[in-house]
């Protein structure tokens, strides 16, 4: 069996793509990957995916003549075909013959959180075929790799792609993590859309530092007061720069802590830290999924 993480990105969502600095933390839950090989001359892939053990995608592919022979979600198939076959080209052992596979997956958290479905199939897809994962992310899904990292590193991490792609681990274990939480905004947000609307503004080296600065000061902060100036920060300077509101403006106007944005903006998780009735708080509002920061962080 093999198993990658899933993700949080702390600090530079999108920024990372341009070379800021990023904070990112493994999540207790990931994806498993289980595969039997056959040597049947027949050149078949049965793939099932599981949700949370619960049976999602079940498809038989002919992966020599990238063909779906059976599905019963097609598009979800569609997309299995085309990294299979990225497997097949990059790899030198794998998916060459006539041999078939049956591969199983598991993902082990719901697949709108937002915590790296997609990732953690790449690398757990690298890991078993032996290429590289950050390769064969970029040629099927693009972003910055981040969450690549950190299902190989099964750390907290920082990261950089620019001018090279360097990834450290650290013991991010501040002393106020009972302290935080994390709230589910009830819908996952396309990644891809925020993404367009960073790359069509235009951005400078100070921009880019300044977030690698914040990164850096979150990484030693040893107070919740200071660690929430710091959300803070980040949220205006990157909803400034998008020119769009935070989720705190939009959501939580009246809430007395930070919001901070997990990844894309408008969707999966938002972070914050406990007050007085803050469970009775966010579910009046609505939200009723929350996390400890001992719930969801490895």
């Amino acid at each position: 069996m093999i198993f990658s993480p899933g993700k949080l990105l702390l600090t530079s969502e999108y920024v990372v793509l341009d070379g800021a600095l990023a904070l990112a933390v493994p999540t207790k839950w990931g994806q498993e990957f289980f595969v039997d090989e056959f040597l049947d001359g027949k050149s078949l892939v049965q793939w099932t995916a599981l949700h949370q053990g619960k049976a999602w995608l079940d498809a038989e592919i002919d992966y020599k003549n990238a063909r779906i022979i059976r599905s019963n979600i097609p598009d979800s198939a569609a997309f299995i075909v085309k990294v299979l076959l990225e497997v097949k080209r990059l790899s030198e052992t794998h998916l060459q013959s006539d041999h078939s596979y049956a591969i199983r997956t598991n993902l082990q958290f719901p697949a709108d959180y937002g915590l790296g479905s997609s990732s953690t199939l790449m690398n757990n897809l690298a890991q078993w075929s032996g290429v590289d994962a950050f390769q064969l992310n970029e040629n099927c899904l693009g972003g910055s790799g981040y969450d690549i990292a950190v299902a190989q590193e099964q750390s907290a991490i920082l990261y950089r792609n620019i001018p090279e792609r360097k990834v450290q681990k650290v013991a991010f274990n501040p002393v106020f993590k009972d302290d935080l939480i994390f709230i589910h905004l009830n819908k996952k947000q396309d990644s891809r859309e925020g993404i367009n609307l960073y790359r069509s503004k235009e951005k400078s080296t100070d921009l880019i530092n300044e977030f690698s600065a914040i990164t850096e000061k979150v990484l030693k902060t040893e107070n919740l007061r200071d660690f929430s100036d710091l959300m803070n920060l980040h949220e205006t300077k990157l909803g400034e720069f998008l020119g769009i509101k935070t989720a705190k403006e939009k959501h939580f106007k009246d809430c007395p802590v930070f919001i901070k944005s997990l990844g894309a903006w408008g969707g999966d998780f938002v972070m914050s830290s406990k007050f007085p009735g803050y469970r009775e708080y966010f579910a009046e509002k609505g939200y009723v999924t929350i996390f400890s920061y001992a719930e969801l962080i490895a």
